[in-house]
């Protein structure tokens, strides 16, 4: 081969100059086959020849043509926003700031929408009159990804465009492409105007897609859930577009770790206000708040008052521990059952419970207490095999679930609106996820009818979990301006445990709490008719022909009726605890000691640093001889369980629900005895 023939190879990096792309791109196609170097002759080094590069940098060169398009369709088609009484308010409100921001600047941008309110409606709108090129979606995971995609595509009937009538004319599009593995492809990039994708797929290890792009290819790139907008990989997507239009959207503005989302708020529209226009489900909130509370966890076995418990639910260790006491999910379980019961005799509509729990074993106790009180109830995690969540997650649709309760799982984007009750059985570190959680029970059943007996929800806990403070900023998140959200940022918010002023928050003692051992409800409405900032947002709520509820109703009358009316809503059952047949209580109670019992055979082992099949403790005890390490710790705690219950061994079925209550409370207790005489006997 001739010296004159030498440009014809490429270093790895030419290459990935000359294509477009970077060099891992190559690296990744080199090795699924798809574009292989060769070796160049006389130096046995690998290249790449440039005629097998030019099908590549064919394609890289079309998606620049595509983004330089003239006359873009975000340009030339008048989409009907302002003036649709179809589009909400929040949809055109999020439009008019964010064509009004682009217009003096490009800095990117966060808008805070309540969940339920038309997230997606505004993704839908925004680009029209703001993006004179292509637009990205970009959202957090799949779920949300097959949402927003869905109502993006023109040929489904219930199409945002289509449904609103902010479109008439769908034969020219708008069209979208999802990026989805080997499902699409560039060209179907090139010939959409909504690209949309999830952060993994466009950003991720792979590295497939984000190359493939030339940094004008997008002119506005819109993020869902924008919160997240922090990570690597967005800090990746920002830097390939650098002069893309960033749009964030999110009911949080703010992080529990302190670190600010990218973009400024210059849209914020209020919990309340959705409330009053029917967009999102009315929200009270109800602590359960026993006299007395009694749990056993580590070397805290004393029975404490209410007023220790408001002392000491300022520490981490305590509200653990009463997210963990049976006692006190017991109440929250009774609770959350009465809520429940409450909105199905209101209409007949069959509501349901979500509930949140610590971990996995802590989720299968909270669903056998559900179930020992007559409810169907199934829980659903992330190391839940796929084809079990979608059996749980059918289940759930279909009506044939009263109760689901997760663990890090049915977050953003889920949408099912049925579930009307959050049951809280963890502690929250900060507010975003216990918004994020909130907003499961958001989603209206009726539309734009906030009077619906339907329309309500309530969120349930207990008062040692200190998730009133959350609740507070919840409602304070609405009234006060972006100073409150940068003090959040500021402050990190990590423990949920101060307001700013360096005092720690307190519970309102003010409230009537009962004095009973079972306790009562502490009513704390999200719509509070003694606010003054929630009456003045109801009187400017419009009710036709430009008239607003002010004109025919005075503030002090509206408060009344307001009182009233959360006065009949809050009207529960006094009758006590919801009844458990003995039965269903014992075996309940039998099965959730068992379940936990695996749970802390297997900490006592990891603690030990001793495999489940090896033979060690066998040599440490001789009475579980000959037995693995899983089967040995198992007896050892057993014994340990039988002697604290005083019965023989063998004979467990005996004990009342009473009994193995107790001793699921001792529980840890006893298997930190266990692994510390194992552990003696080692070091002995």
């Amino acid at each position: 081969m001739s010296q004159n023939d030498a440009p014809d190879f490429l270093t790895l990096a030419e290459a990935a100059e000359y294509v477009g792309v970077s060099k891992d791109t190559l690296r990744r196609w080199d090795a699924s086959d798809k574009l292989k170097p060769v070796r160049r002759p006389g130096s046995g080094y690998r290249f790449y020849r440039r005629p097998d590069l030019e099908p590549f940098r064919l394609e890289y060169r079309r998606a620049e043509q595509a983004a330089d398009e003239p006359d873009h369709m975000f340009q030339t088609l008048t989409a009907d926003i302002e003036a649709n009484p179809k589009i909400r308010e929040p949809q055109q409100g999020a439009h008019r700031a964010v064509r009004t921001h682009f217009e003096a600047s490009n800095e990117p941008v966060i808008l805070q929408i309540p969940v339920g309110c038309g997230k997606t409606g505004v993704i839908a709108t925004l680009p029209f009159g703001v993006a004179k090129g292509r637009a990205l979606v970009i959202t957090p995971n799949l779920t949300i990804r097959s949402g927003v995609a869905e109502s993006l595509d023109i040929s489904n009937p219930k199409n945002f465009w289509r449904r609103t009538g902010a479109l008439h004319d769908f034969s020219a599009g708008p069209f979208r492409a999802v990026l989805d593995g080997v499902d699409a492809n560039l060209h179907d990039c090139n010939a959409s105007q909504f690209v949309v994708t999830n952060i993994h797929q466009l950003a991720g290890s792979a590295d497939r897609w984000l190359p493939q792009f030339p940094p004008n290819y997008f002119d506005m790139i819109m993020i869902d859930e924008g919160h997240h907008n922090v990570a690597p990989s967005w800090a990746k997507v920002f830097d390939r577009f650098p002069n893309a239009k960033v749009v964030s959207l999110t009911a949080t503005p703010f992080r529990g770790d302190g670190t600010r989302p990218v973009g400024k708020v210059i849209y914020r529209y209020p919990f309340t206000r959705a409330m009053v226009k029917g967009y999102i489900k009315q929200i009270h909130s109800r602590n359960v708040a026993p006299s007395e509370l009694s749990f056993t966890y580590r070397d805290d076995t004393k029975r404490h008052t209410l007023e220790e418990v408001m002392a000491l639910r300022e520490h981490a260790w305590f509200r653990r521990g009463v997210a963990l006491a049976p006692e006190c999910n017991r109440h929250i379980v009774d609770a959350s059952i009465k809520y429940l019961q409450e909105l199905r005799e209101r209409s007949g509509f069959r509501h349901q419970i979500i509930a949140v729990a610590c971990s996995v074993d802590h989720a299968r106790q909270v669903r056998g207490l559900y179930e020992e009180r007559g409810l169907k109830a199934a829980e659903i995690y992330g190391e839940m095999d796929r084809d079990k969540q979608d059996a749980v997650l059918a289940d759930l649709r279909s009506g044939k679930l009263d109760c689901i309760v997760q663990v890090q799982m049915l977050g953003e984007g889920f949408d099912h609106p049925p579930l009307s009750v959050a049951a809280i059985f963890r502690p929250f570190a900060s507010l975003s996820p216990y918004i994020q959680f909130v907003g499961r029970v958001m989603r209206v059943v009726h539309e734009a009818k906030p009077d619906h007996p339907d329309n309500h929800a309530f969120v349930v806990s207990h008062v040692g979990l200190n998730t009133d403070a959350h609740w507070d900023d919840f409602r304070e998140l609405d009234f006060d301006d972006q100073a409150m959200v940068k003090k959040w940022l500021e402050a990190g918010d990590d423990n949920g445990d101060g307001d700013g002023s360096g005092e720690p928050r307190r519970f309102d003692i003010g409230m009537l709490v009962d004095n009973e051992i079972v306790g009562s409800f502490i009513n704390r409405s999200f719509l509070d008719p003694e606010d003054d900032r929630v009456l003045e947002e109801m009187l400017d709520h419009e009710i036709g022909a430009g008239l607003r509820l002010r004109d025919v109703i005075a503030k002090d009358k509206l408060r009344e009726t307001l009182r009233r009316k959360q006065e009949e809503l809050s009207q529960v059952s006094s009758a006590g605890d919801l009844p458990v047949q003995p039965q269903a209580r014992r075996v309940g109670a039998r099965k959730r000691l068992s379940e936990r019992t695996g749970s802390v055979v297997a900490r006592i082992l990891k603690d030990l640093k001793l495999s489940p099949a090896g033979r060690e403790v066998g040599q440490r005890d001789k009475t579980v001889a000959g037995r693995d390490n899983r089967a040995a710790v198992t007896s050892l705690l057993n014994k340990a369980i039988n002697e604290h219950l005083g019965i023989k061994s063998g004979s467990r079925k005996a004990p009342d629900a009473g009994d193995n209550e107790d001793a699921l409370a001792a529980l840890d207790m006893l298997g930190d005895n266990v692994r510390d005489s194992l552990k003696g006997k080692n070091d002995g």
